[in-house]
């Protein structure tokens, strides 16, 4: 096979790695809790004593938390089935038994013996029950016990639904009362039950089963009518000894409708059973099909409200009221309805039918209302009459009264849909809460969309509930959690819990009232949306608004309502809604910076505004400026807020430059003006006089007004005179007049007598429109200052739409306008220097439209030109070719345009000629144009067809058809009307729909009128065919971005010329919109589109529709989706040949792998496979480049754009590096191990034929045959390889994500990491904690060792101690290590204090080194106390970042290397494995084997039955191994039980057989014994194997001493092998046969199998990655200490000359990586409970060397000599490096920890741990230590002056007595 071959292989098997990361996953996201599963859920429940959940799904049972954490999941499925199987399976025919799914058919929680009754849909429906508290653990089933326990329905689409109940019989003597459980289901087919209505007990009692049917003869059942009665059941409850059942059920046709049944709880024959037709309807349309249903009270408020209907009768709070969705009959229904149904109503309704039956013959009003279902007969079912005691003695009916009852339809019960939805999903569940006595229902739908609906208030609002549930249908199972805070909601493959409210989420008043939610409202005093039983004071008036009414507390209005800016003083507020402010209530005014405290005077709130200065500026163009002013309470409550306005009168004459005195006044502001400075100022009442004109008093200002004259022609200078008042403060000023159009030119105004004044004029220029107001504005000459104008005139131009004379002389008199001669223009007759015509000239024609006409006239002509008149009764007369033209007056427009009907032409006569128009005067005109009669002949038509709905636009061709215009002509197609779209040489048309039933029609004529009085056609042109059929379209939904390829099947598009596909968008507010797409392709079977992009709101209605010329087919469903959301990428590198994974939600809604697409740089990635959170991408296989030239520059490190394209939406989810994978060719393993041997042969036969050349060609035939051997072997052997290689490509991580990581507690992991490498191991007394010391002593000794502790804590005596030790060469390097531990332990108290004695040590340590110049051996090897210290220390500061973040890769990678070397075989004695890292550890031999599924009954645990996969050359041991493993993997590894403990039974037959890996029948091969294996006892897939405990009686302690003496018999002399046989035995007996090929053959071969570590290695890549990066990343959070003790390094390092970076990097990588990292990683015991063997040791060794190999500084340099080990991991070594170092570089960039923080932080693990550990155990050992050189640091004591000081000396003597019990030198 090719290197190709292979590479694609790594693909595969890392797609499958990746793959499994979407299985059974839990999420918490913001405030939803979300639990999903792998396969689809049927039902759920809630246990409302303990608020727990339980799921049921396909082929599993889940029991949650109310958190929706998984607590326990039990497998109930796939099982061996067949629909004709009766069980038990084991009974059944093998060849028809398959793999079945289990679908879960019914949940019930049975409170009483807390067990759970779970349903499903194998094995003829059987039933089990499981403890409640524990799903796992089964508490009954049986599959024996025949038809009588067959309860749910074996058909995947029948319903089930269920209630408990309790049943008490009549005649039993015991009057023992039963919990049962009543089942309600639909008929599957004859395979299935046909009972519809069963009661099912829950005990065994008498001649009764568990789950046996106690009501045999059920008169609800579908046999012999299975086509008459379809039944759904939804919903079963139980109120008041009624039992009610919800259904839709068919009524003999196809049609479903409601109904109810009701029958008494204690009924033993079902005698009461009666079913109530339901009715739910909204104007007219009818919701048959019921959905789902939800029994309560109904509230205050709804109770009210339906009894106020009038529709519902008497409704109180307390009546229980049911809801019910239902929906439209049919498959692709949308709209659907909430209807409600007062219980007491549906009992008086049942009452009244059994009394119409059995009093009244069974009318009611007299007509009949009861029949009978399930009954053959047809006649009256009510005609015997019963007497009214007889009935009432018998209100459960009785076995003589007629049973069962039906009302007929017309007596159905009635209900108006409170709430309906039409389109985007029909209704599928519901559930009702009550809050503060309002009713809210919450409605699930077919698209995964929950919202809530107000029932008490507007019922058609409804606000959608928050929470990723979108994309499959809502359960029935919509339910609230105990405290009716929460919602859990139930999708295809997912559970969420949502609050039932957001309210807090909403931060002002305004937007908590926009949401519109029942639940929440305004609490005022505290500033929060808040639910109302939140609100602490909302019982008090306006305390709590709520949202429903929309109203927030307002300021209506202030006191004063405005203030000007350069003023200050206090402000009244009216605020009538503010709440009730108490004494300890602090009220303030807030204006931006300003706050003022605010006091309650009348109920107004008065506070004082803020100074001028702190105001804002006025902002320009306004004299005001608006400030919101806050109303606070208790400082920082917001209740009120209201812009405040303070004005700046010197602005307002801003407003009017022209008026400014007016301005000033006129305003709402306080302002008056001063005419003598011309200024507008704040009110005051002490300035008057006659310059000071006051507020509201513009009458009194100075001003000009009353122009005259008010007409100004352009071009004319015109004398304006005007009025001036109130002009006294001006006498004898001057003034001068301007306005815009006099360009900046401004002329005198010249005073005339009294008050009026004159302007000159000015010659104008406009030519924009024919009027135009100017106003003219005054100053005074002097100061420039505007006086008040109001001279407004208007300028007017006569030449602008008075292009000739007529239109001149139509102009209004007033403008005096005259048609000059001289210039030809309209003018101002002033202008005109010639007298004005009296007379226009003759009329002009410039055009006639159209030129051609039929020969029958009857058309309009439109004649254009000049002087056509100035009114229509100046037309006199009017000729086209001759032939009189009859004027259309209604047509007529002044002198430019005359319209007239043309008359019919004499054929003989001429038929061109001019057009002639006479008007008043006898003035004419004559085009120049002549005007042409002509006969249009149609003569074909294409196309030929079309489809009857029309819209098919046809073409005519022909002679001379372009004769009349488009809107005389008019086509019909055989009576349908065409309407004209084209008119000239061709004309097109569209056709219209086709009334006719017939089609195809006959070939009908094609008719095309021209005018009144012309019919010509084409005969036989066009056919009406069938109209297209739509058969099928996919899929079925689109993102809102759209391109998504939409596929319409059906027959008939080739008649269709434009096909589009369209989406109606409405919403409740906003216009329609429409999103059109034409198709992309199409023939006459298939459409294709790209679905358009829509626009829309949550809110929004849409409707999707193909649009195939005039025929439109609604596209039902058809759903949009709103666009998928990407989330960050989590890795920045894409590495070629692995898979590289994109997560987000949504993106299964509306797309699937083969449409998307992605593009990394410029190149296009595989899109794997696509899952609704995640995208597996196939990197390109060519080097990719950015699509910007600019950045296409470097292109070693380049960050690319990764673009996912899904139809016409992009999104740019990150930017990634493009990596190379390293690829290790075969050639560098098979060329040494295959042809180097193969050149050898060569070579030697060449030698051979020199030396002997007379046996040359017998020797070349000799060397040839063995290469053809060799290469075929090694052919054989390549094959063989790499297809195991594809074999083992699959998933290792299923059983990762099922339960939890079995991380061990901190003391554990401390013995472990301190004491399990300790020459005693486990039975390290640091372990046991066991100490012998007499109990005479205890006391004693306990108060020395304390006394020891207080001496450890003494810095003095511990350094010195310490160095004494280590002076000592008896104080070897384990005694060093001891040493260290115990001392970690001791000081575990004060690791503070421990972390200082290290500290000292360190730098103690690094003098050494530095000085001896041998810097980089510093922390190499625990070679020292500090050094064993440090590491002690790490794994102490690093247990929590285990747990936290690097714990669960580790575990995961400890676990896929388990799996997959327990995947093929492992040699039990010689430890070496098929699958492995490790060269050494490598099986060599090719092991024939097979994989065993083995069913596994644990003796004394259960009737479970536990799947176990297993290889037949397991050894029994190994199989022992792998069946605890899978039975007991809840459990860690320390509480399985062992090996050793059990033993394994098969039980082929009637008699068992004890497996073992040695006994009698064990194979011999000369000395050597074969240990047995599955295959030696021929145990076969799926048996059944049960293992037990060996008890320690003394029975078994004989037998297994019997069975030790057998195996001890069967071992002398013997030796024991697995799969392969030493080597070395193996070359003795080959050497024997003496096989040159033989021998050859095995050494190649042996090489070949090195190609497994390669696929090993691949398979485990992505696990190894994830664990590097968990450690070596500084973007996560890096534990304190890393960062506290590499700055520490540092800091040290700066302080000496000779220690360089390479020098840091090797102590950093010393003290965390070598000296933790490694020993955690090869030790994966030190950390998890669990057990690792030989096997996996040796593969976790190649990744701790790889990971050793990642941190040095030096390079490898590799060769095809080294050690496959180093070979394996060579590419990836550099990638690693380099993390190393950004690791580094980026702990070095991070903020320092001080030693205030460090010292907390271990204060804190000292805090939490110590007192778990064995302290006086470490203490006492310690003391053994000093024990033994007591001398030695006595003497060192007493020559260190400090130590003398503080009498160390002494108080060690002192310990010594006391703990040694003699006398010293005291």
């Amino acid at each position: 096979m090719e290197m190709a071959g292979w590479v694609q292989m790594v693909r595969w098997v890392q797609m499958a790695l990746f793959l499994v990361w979407s299985v059974s996953a839990e999420s918490v996201s913001g405030e939803f809790l979300e639990f999903s599963t792998d396969m689809p859920i049927n039902n759920v429940v809630q246990d409302p004593a303990t608020g727990l959940l339980y799921l049921g799904a396909v082929n599993a049972i889940y029991q949650l938390d109310a958190s929706l954490k998984l607590e326990a999941r039990a497998v109930t499925g796939p099982k061996k089935d067949a629909r004709s199987c009766t069980p038990p399976v084991s009974t059944c025919v093998t060849t028809e038994l398959k793999d079945t799914n289990n679908i879960n058919k019914l949940l019930l929680v049975h409170p009483t013996n807390r067990s759970l009754i779970v349903c499903g849909s194998v094995y003829r429906g059987i039933c089990s029950l499981l403890n409640l508290n524990n799903v796992n653990e089964q508490i009954y089933y049986s599959d024996s016990k025949g038809e009588r326990t067959y309860a749910a329905s074996i058909d995947e689409n029948v319903s089930v639904v269920g209630v408990m109940a309790t049943f008490q019989l009549k005649d039993d003597p015991d009057k023992k009362p039963f919990d049962v459980f009543l089942i309600g289901k639909g008929y599957g087919g004859h395979e299935d039950n046909p009972k519809l209505i069963t009661t099912r007990i829950l005990e065994n009692y008498k001649e009764w089963v568990v789950f046996e049917s106690i009501v045999e003869a059920s008169p609800v059942q579908a046999i012999p009518y299975p086509p008459l009665y379809q039944h759904q059941f939804r919903f079963a409850f139980k109120d008041t000894g009624f039992v009610y059942f919800l259904f839709s059920r068919t009524l003999g046709g196809a049609e479903n409708f409601t109904f109810v049944s009701r029958l008494c709880e204690k009924d033993e024959g079902y005698y009461s059973y009666t079913e109530l037709q339901l009715s739910c309807r909204k104007n007219g349309v009818q919701y048959n099909k019921v959905q789902a249903a939800y029994i309560t009270e109904p509230g205050k408020e709804l109770a009210r409200a339906m009894q106020d209907s009038g529709q519902y009768g008497t409704v109180t709070v307390w009546d229980k009221v049911l809801f019910i969705v239902a929906s439209r009959d049919g498959e692709d229904a949308t709209d659907s309805a909430l209807c409600m149904y007062p219980l007491k109503r549906i009992n008086e309704r049942v009452e009244d039918i059994l009394n119409a039956c059995y009093t009244e013959n069974g009318k009611i009003g007299g007509q009949q209302a009861v029949y009978s279902p399930y009954k053959s007969i047809t006649d009256n079912p009510c005609e015997n009459r019963h007497s009214k005691d007889i009935v009432e003695q018998n209100r459960c009916g009785a076995e003589f009264l007629r049973y069962p009852l039906a009302s007929r339809p017309q007596f159905a019960l009635q209900a108006e849909a409170i709430f309906t939805r039409k389109g985007h999903g029909h209704l599928t569940a519901v559930a009702i809460a009550v809050e503060n006595d309002h009713t809210i229902a919450f409605l699930g739908n077919s698209l995964g969309e929950v919202v809530k609906v107000h029932l008490s208030g507007n019922s058609e609002v409804s606000i959608r509930v928050p929470g990723d549930t979108m994309g499959s249908r809502v359960n029935k199972n919509l339910f609230f959690d105990k405290t009716q805070s929460h919602l859990y909601i139930t999708t295809e493959k997912k559970v969420t819990k949502v609050p039932v409210q957001l309210c807090h989420l909403k931060t002002d008043c305004m937007s908590c009232m926009a949401q519109k939610d029942p639940y929440c409202g305004w609490c005022v005093l505290e500033g929060r949306c808040t639910r109302r039983s939140e609100c602490s004071r909302a019982e008090e008036k306006n305390g709590w608004l709520w949202s429903s009414r929309k109203e927030c507390v307002k300021i209506v209005s202030f006191h004063p309502p405005n203030l000007s800016c350069k003023k200050s003083q206090q402000v009244e507020i009216n605020i009538p809604s503010l709440p009730s402010i108490r004494d300890f209530d602090r009220i303030q005014c807030r204006i931006n910076s300003f706050q003022s405290k605010a006091v309650m005077v009348d109920s107004m709130v008065r506070c004082l505004l803020p100074p001028p200065y702190e105001l804002p500026a006025t902002p320009p163009h306004q004299d005001f400026v608006a400030v919101p002013l806050k109303v606070l309470v208790n400082d920082s409550v917001e209740v009120a807020s209201r812009n405040f306005e303070f004005y700046n009168c010197a602005a307002a004459i801003r407003k009017a430059e022209n008026t400014p005195c007016t301005a000033c006044v006129s305003r709402l502001w306080a302002c008056q003006w001063n005419t003598a400075d011309h200024t507008c100022s704040d009110l005051n009442d002490a300035e008057t006089g006659p310059n000071i004109i006051k507020h509201k008093q513009a009458k009194n200002c100075p001003r000009f007004e009353n122009p005259d004259p008010i007409l100004i022609p352009v071009g004319h200078k015109t004398r304006i005179s005007f009025e001036g008042v109130n002009l006294e403060a001006y006498k004898d000023r001057e003034f001068t007049i301007g306005t815009e159009l006099m360009k900046q030119f401004e002329d005198d105004v010249k005073a005339e007598d009294g008050p009026f004044y004159s302007f000159s004029g000015y010659m104008f220029s406009y030519d924009k429109t024919q009027e135009a107001s100017i106003l003219f504005h005054i100053k005074e000459k002097n100061t420039d200052k505007k006086i008040d104008s109001t001279l407004n005139v208007t300028l007017y131009n006569c030449s602008l739409g008075r292009e000739d004379c007529s239109l001149c002389k139509n102009a209004d008199l007033k403008y005096q306008c005259v048609w000059c001669p001289q210039t030809r223009s309209c003018v101002f007759e002033k202008l005109c220097s010639t007298v004005e015509l009296q007379e226009c000239p003759d009329p002009g024609i410039s055009a006639i439209i159209p030129r051609y006409g039929p020969l029958n006239g009857g058309i309009s002509v439109t004649i254009k030109g000049s002087n056509l008149g100035i009114q229509k009764e100046d037309i006199k007369h009017i000729t086209v070719a001759g032939v009189p033209c009859i004027q259309q007056e209604e047509k007529y427009s002044v002198s430019t345009s005359v319209v007239c009907e043309i008359g019919e032409v004499d054929p003989k006569g001429p038929l061109e000629g001019a057009v002639e128009v006479e008007v008043k005067g006898g003035k004419k005109g004559t085009s120049s144009v002549f005007f042409t009669y002509r006969d249009p002949k149609p003569l074909a038509v294409y196309p030929d067809k079309g489809p009857k709905e029309g819209g098919t636009l046809i073409t005519i061709t022909g002679n001379q058809l372009h004769t009349a215009s488009k809107e005389d002509i008019a086509i019909t197609v055989g009576g349908v009307p065409c309407q004209v779209e084209g008119f000239g040489e061709q004309i097109t048309c569209k056709v219209g729909k086709y009334p006719s039933e017939k089609v195809p029609s006959d070939v009908l004529p094609v008719k095309v009128h021209y005018g009144k009085r012309t019919e010509t056609q084409v005969s036989a042109a066009f056919q009406f065919s069938n109209n297209p059929v739509i058969t099928d379209y996919q899929p079925r939904d689109s993102f809102d971005c759209g391109g998504r390829r939409i596929m319409v099947m059906g027959s008939g598009f080739d008649l269709i010329q434009k096909a589009t596909m369209r989406v109606m968008v409405t919403a409740d507010e906003g216009p329609v919109q429409e999103f059109v797409e034409e198709a992309v392709s199409k023939n006459d079977s298939m459409l294709l589109f790209l679905s358009p992009a829509v626009n829309r709101t949550s809110d929004s209605q849409m409707i999707t529709s193909i649009h195939l010329d005039s025929y439109t087919k609604e596209l039902k469903p058809f759903e949009y989706h709103t666009n998928p959301i990407f989330y960050k990428l989590s890795k920045d590198v894409i590495i070629e040949n692995s898979v590289f994974i994109v997560t987000g939600r949504g993106f299964s809604k509306a797309m699937t792998a083969k449409e998307a697409q992605a593009f990394l740089g410029d190149v296009s990635c595989n899109v794997n496979t696509l899952q609704d959170d995640k995208l597996f991408l196939d990197p390109p296989t060519t080097t990719p480049r950015s699509r910007s030239k600019r950045q296409r520059r470097d292109v070693t490190s380049e960050l690319l754009d990764l673009l996912i394209k899904f139809g016409n939406g992009e999104w740019v989810v990150g930017s990634v590096r493009y990596e190379r994978k390293y690829e290790v060719k075969l050639d560098k393993i098979i060329i040494p191990a295959v042809v180097v041997p193969m050149l050898l042969i060569i070579a030697i036969s060449i030698v051979c034929y020199r030396r002997k050349s007379q046996q040359a060609e017998r020797e070349y035939e000799k060397v040839k045959h063995q290469l053809e051997n060799l290469e075929e072997s090694v052919r054989d052997r390549c094959k063989k390889e790499f297809t195991d290689l594809m074999i083992e490509m699959e998933d290792h991580t299923n059983d990762l994500s099922e339960g939890r990581i079995p991380f061990l507690d901190y003391k554990t992991y401390t013995d472990r990491v301190f004491f399990l490498p300790s020459k005693d191991g486990a039975n390290d007394v640091m372990i046991t904690g066991k100490l012998d010391i007499p109990e005479a002593r205890k006391a004693t000794v306990a108060q020395a060792l304390n006394q020891f502790s207080n001496l450890l804590n003494s810095k003095t005596f511990l350094i010195t101690f310490i160095r004494t030790l280590e002076a000592r060469s008896d104080f070897n390097a384990r005694a060093k290590v001891y040493f260290a531990s115990l001392l970690t332990v001791a000081l575990h108290g004060k690791l503070e204090y421990y972390t200082d004695i290290m500290r000292t040590l360190l730098l103690g340590l690094m003098e050494e080194y530095v000085q001896s110049k041998n810097p980089k051996l510093m922390l190499r090897r625990s070679e020292t106390v500090v050094e064993r210290m440090l590491c002690n220390w790490m794994s102490i500061c690093l247990y929590q970042f285990l747990k936290d973040s690097a714990g669960e890769p580790l575990y995961k990678l400890f676990r896929a290397i388990k799996h997959q070397i327990e995947k093929g075989p492992v040699d039990s004695q010689v430890k070496k494995a098929k699958y492995t890292l490790n060269d050494t550890g490598l099986l060599g031999d090719d092991v024939e084997y097979s994989m065993l599924t083995l069913q596994v009954l644990v003796q004394g645990e259960g009737p479970d039955i536990t799947p176990v996969k297993v290889l037949d050359c397991d050894t029994i041991s190994q199989v022992k191994e792998k069946i605890i493993e899978q039975v007991y993997k809840n459990l860690p590894y320390s509480q399985r039980p062992k090996v050793e403990s059990v033993t394994l039974e098969w039980r082929p037959g009637s008699t068992g057989q004890i497996l073992s890996d040695l006994d009698v029948t064990s194979q011999k091969e000369g000395r050597w014994r074969h240990l047995n294996t599955l295959a030696h006892y021929n145990v076969r897939d799926n048996a059944t194997l049960v293992l037990s405990r060996v008890l320690h009686t003394q029975q078994s302690y004989d037998q297994n001493h019997d069975n030790h003496e057998e195996r001890n018999a069967l071992l002398e002399d013997d030796k024991v092998f697995h799969l392969v046989r030493p080597a070395d035995e193996l070359d003795e007996m080959k050497s024997k046969r003496g096989s040159i090929k033989d021998k050859s053959m095995t050494k190649a071969i042996t090489e070949i199998y090195l190609t497994r570590l390669l696929s090993v290695k691949g398979t485990l890549q992505q696990f190894v990655d994830d664990f590097f990066r968990s450690v070596l990343c500084s973007g996560t959070v890096v534990p304190p200490a890393v960062k506290y003790f590499f700055d520490f390094l540092d800091e040290q390092a700066l302080k000496h000359e000779n220690v360089d970076e390479e020098t840091i990097h090797i102590w950093k990588t010393n003290s965390l990586p070598l000296r933790f990292w490694v020993n955690i990683l090869k030790n994966p015991h030190f950390i998890f409970d669990v057990h690792v063997t030989e096997v996996v040791d040796a593969s976790l060794s190649v990744i701790a060397q790889t990971f050793m190999d990642a941190c040095t500084k030096s390079e490898h340099k590799l060769s095809r000599d080294s050690p496959s080990n180093k070979l394996l991991y060579a590419k990836e070594i550099s990638t690693y490096k380099k993390m190393v170092d950004e690791y580094y570089k980026g702990i070095r960039q991070m903020v320092p920890v001080s030693d205030q923080d460090m010292n907390t932080h271990l204060a804190e693990v000292s805090r939490a741990h110590t007192d778990k550990l064995n302290t006086q155990v470490a203490l006492h050992q310690l003391y053994q230590y000093a024990s033994k050189y007591y001398k030695e640091i006595v003497l060192s004591l007493d020559e260190d002056p400090a130590a003398q000081s503080k009498q160390l000396t002494l108080r060690l003597q002192q310990i010594a007595a006391a703990l040694e019990n003699k006398v010293t030198d005291l």
